[in-house]
């Protein structure tokens, strides 16, 4: 049952801080998914199956609580989520997968109970569509043409839903996103990375120290993925020069700081690379970007339109944007749209600067979703 080729990804082993990976809603979903059609397609009821993650090269081993023949020639099955030590919003809650063939030869994605419907444009999944991100869909394809092994596909109705999603939902940002009616299916690697905690921060001051340690010329800062592939492509730099700091901006300038002024050294150029949805939350001076402790950063780049004299009709339009990535897709057609972004680069370069005494210069880049350059990086390229 193991995907073929693929090398099982071992959540005993401890992320580098020292704390306990988890699955997401995505891979949790998909293995309820894979779960019910061994017991369609096969009659076999598991106690586990094997999920195969976005990185080609491995697969995750995942319990499933339940598995049930419903009526009209469904199946159920349902895994329970765990999302290690990072302090997830979805934690305990049981994920499940009802499915039924068909016969139209593809997926379709439903939101059944606890799942939200997306309700308005700028995410990444269409207005009526039920709100299953684009990575959990493909793991979902995947684990499909897993069980069908070569097998003709009829096509399936995949409905995602979650226990309670509607209550644990109003913890989330769905409500103003406009996702209605329960969670979203979320994750880009399948796995959760315990990047939330408290100590996660004491383990980022390691991370600084091992990229500072050669005394470069330049490290940069990564909130999350986006920006990885600049910083190794175009800038150069090693692994161990580019440290993920998840949420804490503030923190991990600070460290810097910190361990500049210890080592009496100082540091040419930082890059922060990543998403304005993140980054550009320091604009409204907040330095722990947790959406738990930060609104959305939608007001602050309209101000900077504002600011920066985009035509009045495109800043109605960005004010009424309800994620950064629409207001991205807003501007992208207008001339000014690199300039803009440029802007809201240098401001929050300008803000960062301030925290720091040993850094000669900050250089911030932003990127969309899908890792395209926006402001001076677009320029680069």
């Amino acid at each position: 049952m193991n995907p073929d080729g693929r090398q099982r990804f071992d959540l005993d082993l401890p992320a580098p801080n020292g704390l306990r990976r988890g699955r997401t809603t995505g891979s949790c979903a998909t293995a309820a998914v894979k779960a019910a059609l061994l017991l369609l397609l096969r009659g076999e009821t598991v106690s586990e199956v094997d999920v195969s993650l976005p990185d080609p090269g491995l697969y995750l081993r995942i319990p499933v609580a339940r598995v049930e023949r419903l009526a009209d020639g469904m199946v159920r099955a349902e895994v329970i989520k765990d999302g290690g030590d990072d302090p997830d919003s979805t934690h305990a809650a049981t994920l499940f997968a009802e499915i039924a063939p068909n016969h139209s030869g593809e997926a379709r994605f439903i939101a059944a109970a606890g799942v939200g419907v997306v309700t308005r444009p700028g995410l990444r999944i269409a207005p009526g569509e039920a709100a299953i991100n684009p990575v959990p869909r493909a793991m979902m394809r995947q684990a499909v043409a897993e069980v069908l092994a070569g097998a003709p596909d009829p096509g399936f109705d995949l409905a995602i839903g979650c226990v309670d999603g509607a209550r644990i939902a109003r913890r989330t940002f769905n409500p103003m996103l406009g996702i209605i009616g329960g969670i979203s299916i979320l994750g880009t690697s399948g796995i959760v990375e315990p990047m939330s905690l408290a100590a996660w921060i004491a383990s980022i001051e390691v991370y600084i120290r091992v990229a500072l340690g050669e005394n470069p010329d330049a490290i940069a800062f990564t909130p999350g993925k986006i920006g990885r592939g600049y910083a190794a492509e175009t800038l150069a730099l090693p692994a161990s020069q580019v440290v993920q700091i998840a949420n804490f901006v503030g923190a991990s300038l600070d460290h810097l700081d910190a361990i500049l002024q210890e080592k009496r050294a100082r540091l040419a150029t930082l890059w922060v690379l990543g998403h304005p949805g993140k980054i550009a939350k320091v604009l409204d001076a907040v330095w722990d970007t947790h959406s738990s402790k930060s609104a959305m950063a939608m007001g602050s780049v309209a101000a900077v339109a504002a600011d920066f004299g985009l035509p009045v009709a495109l800043r109605a339009e960005i004010e009424k944007a309800n994620t950064v990535e629409n207001i991205v897709d807003i501007v992208r057609a207008d001339p000014r749209a690199r300039a803009f972004w440029c802007e809201i680069e240098d401001r929050v370069a300008a803000l960062m600067q301030r925290r720091l005494t040993r850094v000669d210069r900050v250089a911030v880049r932003l990127f969309s979703m899908d890792g395209t350059p926006l402001g001076a990086a677009a320029g680069a390229a």
